[in-house]
């Protein structure tokens, strides 16, 4: 899968769109276009993370991550702050947790 940051890849200045439309089957199922698959660099055994939004009680958008950049997003968010609960813990820094 392209990663972030990748030449091809999101950015803010870039614009969500519908790229297919899927039908689910009766088992729950759904298939992604082969074009899609190609040009998002999803190959068989990848995993994706689907990430839904709620409003008023009711998930209102889907969308899918590749769990590699879900993984770094996470670690991106995270790591800055387990530093500061590293240094809190050993004594060695002045940082706060809140």
């Amino acid at each position: 899968m392209k990663s972030e940051g990748s030449e091809n890849g999101c950015s803010a200045g870039n614009c969500c769109r519908v790229e297919a439309v899927v039908t689910v089957d009766e088992r729950g199922q759904m298939v992604l276009p082969k074009e899609i698959r190609a040009k998002a660099g999803i190959r068989p055994g990848d995993k994706l993370a689907l990430i839904g939004w709620e409003e008023n009680g009711s998930i209102c958008c889907l969308s899918l991550i590749s769990a590699e950049s879900l993984g770094g997003l996470v670690r991106d968010m995270l790591g800055p702050m387990m530093s500061k609960i590293d240094s809190a813990r050993s004594g060695t820094g002045t940082a706060r947790v809140e």
